[in-house]
């Protein structure tokens, strides 16, 4: 005979989260943003000198892509507009809009990749205020970057400070080049898209928005090839941290519950104590044991054949010696 395990719904996976849980993990991210800029500020030379040596670097290991895409962009506007709008809107659409899909479509698996892009974007925001960097685009001239995104301002809702909208340059630290949170993210998104996706034409794009925006970030000026390196070794590490981490606020959790939830009273059995009872119930409103059935051997006479003297061996004895008498 087979046995069939029926898996548990999906509702019971998503009905574990709520909105009214979910959106402060959001707020306390973007908490520890704002917090990053505010820090950032003053080490205005320290993450252009850091943005130099990155360059510097790539340039001794003749891997510095970025100058002949920033080139690239600035002269074909066919190229450089829409890889400008690619920068300043998909990480806010993309991103949320694939976190929906995997609570709605795959809720068995919606809480790790939540996790995993957490705890890389923290990690993200470590390296921005431990290393601020300054972008290509924010390089002194003899470098040879141009911004695109001043460039075709013109064409867009953005305005010179990167992806923020005209007059919200402020709210946008502008010395996050290391690592990369535009390709990570975007290599997060196409991992769940590839992994998760049914189609052939999903997992395409699972494949190509990661490596386009690798292309969008340095041929905008905003990110060296090292950032977007930098950026997925960060979700590289997120991803090795997630699991760890839900199995610590699942302990954490249990304890909680244990300590001021309401635990089932335990009922415990020693050897010479008596069990609670199964069936009945006696004086003390406990369970009286329900009567077992006992075999009797064929021939066997009756209870009701059987005299009082033959309740027990003794009886029996004296019943028979009367009658021989």
């Amino acid at each position: 005979m087979t046995i069939t395990a029926t898996a548990p719904r999906a509702a019971a996976y998503r009905g574990r989260l709520r909105w009214w849980t979910e959106l402060p993990l959001i707020a306390v991210v973007y908490a520890l943003y704002s917090g990053a800029r505010l820090l950032v500020r003053g080490d205005v030379d320290d993450a252009v000198e850091h943005g130099a040596d990155i360059l510097h670097f790539e340039q001794l290991t003749h891997l510095d892509p970025e100058r002949w895409f920033n080139q690239l962009f600035t002269h074909h506007a066919f190229l450089g507009v829409p890889a400008d709008f690619a920068y300043a809107s998909l990480h806010y659409v993309v991103t949320p809009s694939i976190l929906v899909w995997l609570w709605l479509r795959r809720p068995t698996h919606y809480r790790t990749a939540r996790t995993w892009l957490l705890i890389s974007t923290l990690i993200g925001l470590i390296g921005f205020t431990a290393v601020p960097t300054a972008p290509p685009r924010l390089l002194p001239g003899a470098h040879g970057f141009m911004d695109t995104m001043a460039q075709y301002g013109s064409y867009g809702w953005w305005g010179t400070d990167a992806s923020a909208p005209r007059g919200m340059g402020h709210l946008t630290n502008q010395y996050a080049a290391m690592p990369s949170l535009h390709v990570g993210w975007s290599l997060w998104c196409g991992i769940m898209l590839f992994r998760y996706g049914r189609h052939w034409f999903v997992r395409t794009l699972g494949v190509l928005y990661p490596l386009t925006t690798a292309l969008v970030v340095m041929g905008t000026a905003n990110h060296y090839l090292m950032d977007a390196a930098a950026g997925v070794a960060t979700m590289g590490i997120g991803f090795l941290l997630a699991k760890p981490a839900l199995r610590v606020v699942d302990r954490i959790q249990v304890r909680v519950r244990g300590r001021f939830g309401t635990r089932p009273a335990a009922v415990a059995v020693t050897a010479g104590t008596p069990q609670p009872a199964t069936a009945g119930t006696n004086g003390g409103g406990g369970k009286l044991p329900s009567p077992r059935p006992v075999s009797v051997p064929p021939g066997a006479p009756d209870d009701a054949d059987r005299g009082p003297d033959a309740a027990d061996g003794s009886g029996a004895g004296r019943g028979e010696r009367s009658r021989m008498s």
